[in-house]
């Protein structure tokens, strides 16, 4: 999963409604690699500060279910979780 995010080089819809549709679709949906996904996307557009409340809002949903699914799948507390999807993000 881990791999994944880091491999994931997809852009965010530019257009704010259709990519909170798609962000709140794959969270709804439960896959952690869509997870992954939302998190990436959103994660390059806080960096560029263009995320709009909405985006935070997706942001931080799909990144909390994130460490929780890395979490129990690696067996790491959520803080470590939370440490190596940051670290997979910036690569």
């Amino acid at each position: 999963m881990l791999d994944h995010l880091k491999q994931w080089d997809g852009n965010a819809s530019s257009q704010w409604k259709a990519r909170a549709d798609k962000h709140q679709a794959a969270i709804d949906g439960g896959d952690p690699f869509e997870y992954a996904k939302v998190v990436k996307e959103l994660s390059k557009m806080e960096a560029e500060g263009t995320l709009r409340p909405r985006d935070k809002a997706h942001l931080n949903q799909a990144l909390d279910s994130l460490v929780e699914e890395v979490s129990r799948t690696l067996k790491k507390s959520p803080d470590q979780a939370r440490k190596l999807i940051c670290g997979a993000v910036a690569d």
